[in-house]
């Protein structure tokens, strides 16, 4: 099969995380005769550097004529310390949401028996935790009109506008997910305070009574943040909207015990893109200590959600889970005996191949 994956690898530690998703991908190329073509394009502080648009027209025609696209990380000091700057590299994540039409964030969440030890739970709350939070992109706080302050300055003001449609798109991705899963959507809102968290619920139960094998359950985000560090194996499929997801995934990071672990994809109807969660962490850009697990499991979600190529993908999160069983982990995971990101992605990369070639060795 061929396809055509538009990288955006951006700043920081993106392009070699995603040097190693791309290294595991020509594995997997050389073991199921796909054949994948790779076209880069700018974004973030690299694409203002260049350009001065931190998601410049190129790239985002790049993007439309891809088939899925595989992004690394945004964000460059020299513009998160200048208070000034008119033009930030986080604009453009925000426009390329917006004008690909990515409005949902797909984001599992699962433990790893092997790294149990790291998270900052014990291992006993975090071994069952296995679930993917679908969180709305496009819409809520971060984009309603109007917005803004007063003319003396001490008074601010945001609006959080969701309409049916937008809602209801995102909640039959989440339904999906849940028939193939567990079969358990739990909404996560505000109900009892916000106009539109009851819109959420409104539309979901409608929509939710079209599948009475799927149990429907609704939870307040206050308690929803509780239940995820007393008990995240409670989840299967966790329904969201913007803000609320932003917070619910980025507190579920640390149940692995390394933002570095974990992949996500933001589906929209033209483009899919992956990305790792993790940011551009630039203290330890370009010195190959970066975990590129996140990256690696992106690209096996791409060939999944994308592709449809589930044992391909399947293979990835396989080789993943041997190489941490054998302990082959950069510094976030084993701080006293790492490999560098590139190990990380060779050994990775390797046991892709061996999978394949050797099935009797799994």
């Amino acid at each position: 099969m061929r396809k055509k994956i538009s990288v955006l690898a951006g700043d920081g530690i993106g392009p070699e995380v995603t040097k190693q998703a791309l290294k595991v991908l020509r594995a997997v190329e050389r073991a199921y005769g796909h054949e994948f073509e790779f076209q880069e394009g700018l974004v973030g502080a690299a694409a203002i550097d260049e350009t001065g648009d931190p998601f410049p027209r190129e790239t985002e025609e790049l993007c439309l004529k891809a088939d899925a696209i595989l992004f690394g990380a945004i964000g460059h000091p020299k513009y998160d310390n200048d208070p000034n700057a008119k033009v930030r590299p986080e604009q453009g994540l925000l426009a390329m949401r917006k004008k690909l039409g990515l409005f949902s964030n797909v984001r599992p969440v699962k433990s790893y028996r092997a790294i149990s030890h790291i998270s900052p739970l014990k291992p006993e709350i975090v071994e069952n935790a296995d679930f993917v939070v679908f969180r709305e992109l496009t819409g809520g706080i971060y984009f309603g009109e109007p917005r803004g302050r007063s003319e003396n300055g001490k008074t601010a003001y945001d609006t959080c506008i969701y309409t049916k449609d937008e809602i209801l798109r995102i909640t039959k991705l989440a339904f999906e997910a849940a028939a193939k899963r567990r079969k358990c959507v739990t909404l996560v809102d505000k109900a009892n305070v916000l106009a539109t968290s009851r819109l959420w619920r409104e539309t979901v139960q409608e929509y939710g009574r079209q599948f009475p094998d799927i149990k429907l359950d609704y939870m307040y985000i206050d308690s929803a943040a509780m239940k995820l560090i007393q008990n995240p194996g409670y989840f299967d499929v966790v329904l969201t909207e913007n803000m609320f997801g932003d917070i619910l995934t980025d507190a579920a990071s640390v149940i692995t015990g390394s933002l570095g672990m974990l992949p996500s994809a933001s589906m929209g109807e033209k483009v899919a893109l992956f990305e790792p969660i993790h940011g551009s962490y630039p203290e330890v850009a370009g010195k190959l200590r970066a975990n590129p697990i996140g990256a690696i499991l992106s690209a096996a979600m791409m060939l999944n959600y994308a592709f449809n190529m589930v044992t391909e993908s399947n293979a990835i999160k396989a080789a993943v889970d041997k190489s941490l069983q054998e302990g082959f982990v950069t510094e976030d995971i084993n701080y006293d005996d790492p490999k560098s990101t590139e190990e990380v992605g060779d050994r990775i990369a390797t046991l892709v191949w061996r999978g394949k070639k050797e099935p009797a060795a799994r």
